[in-house]
């Protein structure tokens, strides 16, 4: 065994002794699939955090010559698998973490000390293949593969790290991404590449330099959905052992939805909880929330507006397919929000096309980054939630309707209202401390046709459930009337108890008092 050369299964050892192990071999019968075929080149992005190491680990595991892993496998699902005996432990492994090389290498000089660093390793595995000292690590492989018909798997983990760290290092970059192609591409060694990071694929003009890769993102995990975090299935079974109330871990750490996994977790987050016995921000520790205000305060236009309507529980439209896969070639706030869908601070909805803010956790991150300034206007409808909230709990319309009014002078600037919709964002941000104690849904289908917003409480709150209808420009009695003619409160399938029906309008031509506000309370059995 060797640091990079069947590095041996150490680190997967280590993760199925672990208290919290879930498992995840069954993405190994996905790549004993792609061994030796067209989709041979895989690269697989993800945010911090979200097991990424792990996976490579396993990996190495599992294909490493030299290693006996078949007992760390037993009982996982990939034992079952027709194809477990046939590739476990049959192949030559080169781990590569990019990260190391970069933080060790002398400036500019990484591609040197990583061939100089795994060279060194095949000279003592097959130096007598290799006679001559000036051989490069590609044309190394293809000597040993020639003589030995051995092949290669290579596990590349951080290999983004060169465009994360060194974003105006572009020289670097190109020449970086060259050595990656020449290296992989085309070559008769390679059985296998599997590569994860952050981002995907740098994109230079019309092409890629690693065009042969699948990818396999954040905006499309593709047949990888369930591999990528934590699943629904996964997290109410850590939530059943642990004694944890599944719903409250969903409004924390829920919410990156795909195609066939509309709920995807977070599992960095979801461990956390459950070892700790408490819900709170867990991910968002491992990084500044200086990071995300970086991105917020781009100056885009229309970017703030975005921001703050997602604050409020609404969806934006956005055009994933122009980002250019790295942190500086920003041309519209778009790039921008692609970003931070691949950073994990937005979910990504692919059918629709459209991102929003995906749970609790994640919303206090937008909440920090806000607080140290630049948006103090939004700071101050935040920190007045707390009071509407307890005035609608009071059915005090008239208190509600006033802080409403205020609410929208404050963000008047950045939202404007145009329509229920926008109205709705304004809405959902006046009342965000509600979602310590609520989970905020927009667009509800109940009874005959759609409620605007519903508040559904968490388990163990105590608070009534709140359905919200809103009207532009007519009257709050109206909304209460529609609420009740299209039997909206249907839609609390399984809820007993006090439900409070809000009926919001806003009036565009009443200049001193915007807003009015009907609450009444029934009760469903």
């Amino acid at each position: 065994m060797g640091i990079y050369l069947n590095p041996g299964n150490k680190g997967f050892w280590k993760s199925i002794r672990s208290e919290i192990y879930v498992d995840k071999t069954g993405l190994i019968a996905y790549t004993n699939k792609c061994l030796n075929t067209r989709e041979q080149y895989i690269c697989v992005s993800r945010p911090r955090r979200f097991g990424k190491s792990m996976t490579l680990e396993m990996l190495a595991a599992y294909y490493s010559l030299g290693c006996n892993s078949a007992d760390l496998f037993k009982g996982c699902k990939i034992e079952k698998e027709d194809t477990f005996y046939e590739n476990l432990n049959q192949y030559d492994v080169i781990f590569l973490n990019m990260q190391r090389f970069l933080s060790e290498a002398e400036p500019g000089k990484v591609t040197e000390y990583l061939e100089q660093e795994v060279l060194e390793e095949l000279q003592d595995e097959y130096g007598e293949f290799l006679k001559r000292k000036d051989l490069g690590l590609a044309a190394a492989l293809r000597k040993i593969y020639a003589k030995t018909d051995r092949e290669f798997i290579f596990l590349i983990d951080e290999w983004d790290c060169v465009m994360r760290e060194k974003k105006a290092a572009e020289d670097l970059q190109r020449q970086y991404l060259d050595f990656l192609r020449n290296l992989l591409k085309d070559q008769p060694y390679v059985a296998f590449a599997y590569m994860t990071g952050i981002l995907p694929v740098k994109k230079y003009g019309t092409h890629s330099a690693l065009n042969m890769f699948l990818e396999y993102s954040m905006t499309d995990q593709k047949a990888l959905e369930e591999y990528t975090g934590f699943t629904e299935e996964e997290v109410e079974e850590l939530c059943e052992r642990y004694g944890m109330d599944f719903q409250e871990a969903g409004n924390w750490y829920d919410g990156y939805m795909f195609r066939r996994f509309s709920h995807i977790y977070n599992p960095k987050s979801v461990v956390e909880s459950m070892r700790n016995q408490y819900f709170s921000n867990y991910w968002t520790t491992t990084e500044t929330y200086e990071a995300l205000k970086v991105y917020m305060d781009m100056d885009f236009d229309g970017l703030r507006q975005d921001i703050v309507q997602m604050l409020g529980g609404g969806r934006i439209r956005v055009n994933v397919f122009s980002f250019q896969n790295d942190m500086s070639s920003f041309r519209t706030k778009d790039d921008v929000l692609t970003l931070l869908v691949h950073l994990g601070y937005l979910g990504y909805d692919s059918e629709a096309r459209e991102v929003f803010i995906p749970n609790k956790e994640i919303m206090g991150e937008f909440e920090n980054a806000m607080s140290v300034g630049g948006w103090q206007e939004i700071m101050r409808v935040l920190q007045a939630s707390e009071k509407l909230l307890g005035d609608t709990l009071l059915c005090d319309g008239e208190r509600v309707a006033d802080a409403l009014d205020r609410a929208h002078t404050e963000v008047s600037s950045i939202l404007t209202y145009n329509d229920e919709n926008s109205l709705a964002c304004a809405i959902g941000l006046a009342y965000y401390s509600a979602r310590k104690d609520y989970r905020l849904i927009r667009e509800l289908p109940g009874g005959r046709g759609f409620a605007d917003i519903v508040f559904l409480p968490l388990p163990l709150s105590g608070r009534p459930a709140l359905v919200v209808e809103l009207k532009y420009d007519k009257d709050a009695q109206a909304a209460i009337q529609q609420i009740k003619d299209r039997k909206y409160t249907q839609v609390l399938d399984g809820y007993v108890g006090e439900i409070l029906l809000v009926g919001i309008n806003y009036d565009k031509g009443n200049v001193d008092k915007p807003h009015s506000c009907v609450i009444e309370r029934v009760e469903k059995v």
